[in-house]
């Protein structure tokens, strides 16, 4: 019998000279987290955990997956219903994009995460693990947060640790494919609600403080020039 790990992870980051540091929690709630939805929320039919399982089968559909994406050409491609999906790095570059988003989008973003797909090979046949051996291998990482920055707009999000979100269970990495191997994802993520007509930022940094314990220190950064309802020269 061979076993074949296959994580993957995607993540965010904001390169400060070579350190990311942790922003501090304000007081009271900023500007920033009022844009946010909670972890409990939902957005139609669709819980958190449900949309990051989507994210994920979105991602892998691409044929250019979105996280090495070098300018933000690939942010409309494969769009639609009533949340806009953004994306990370692979953790190789930092990444400036532009993007248009439609009117009255809610949008999804990773801060950092990771999804988990284990399959095994036995006579021929692909048998995945247990839903909750992917959930553990895919908390590994994300259990141990180094530290996560997020601005909109220039403002921060207070505490970005309490968007941590796991999908509902498990699921298939391509959808309705029932070969699919079963996946778990778990990481930080935004749920942004859908934002003012115009143009805004949204700034990320993270990474992870796994070490030997788990799939290495990461350290992306990316940063968003959205145009929401149209393309405008506005600065």
């Amino acid at each position: 019998m061979r076993v074949t790990t296959l994580p993957i992870a995607l993540a965010a980051g904001l390169l400060l000279t070579g350190v990311i540091a942790a922003a501090p929690r304000a007081a009271k709630p900023t500007a920033a987290d009022q844009l946010l939805l909670s972890p409990d929320a939902k957005v139609g039919d669709e819980t958190f955990g449900d949309l990051t399982a989507l994210w994920w089968q979105w991602a892998d559909r691409m044929p250019i997956p979105p996280y090495l994406d070098p300018d933000g050409r690939l942010c409309g491609y494969d769009q639609g219903g009533d949340v806009w999906f953004l994306a990370g790095t692979d953790g190789t570059f930092n990444a400036n994009r532009t993007c248009v988003v439609p009117a009255k989008r809610h949008i999804l973003v990773p801060i950092i995460n990771m999804r988990y797909s284990d399959t095994r090979q036995h006579n021929g046949k692909t048998l995945a693990l247990p839903c909750k051996v992917l959930q553990e291998g895919a908390a590994v990482n994300n259990d141990r947060l180094g530290s996560a920055i997020v601005m909109i707009d220039g403002t921060p999000v207070s505490d970005v640790s309490r968007y941590r979100i796991r999908s509902n269970g498990c699921f298939p990495l391509v959808a309705g494919d029932k070969d699919s191997p079963s996946t778990a994802s778990d990481g930080y993520w935004l749920l942004i609600k859908p934002l003012p007509l115009g143009r805004h930022t949204l700034t990320i940094g993270a990474n992870y403080a796994a070490d030997e314990t788990g799939y290495g220190r990461m350290v992306q950064n990316f940063e968003y020039v959205l145009h929401v309802g149209g393309r405008t020269d506005e600065l």
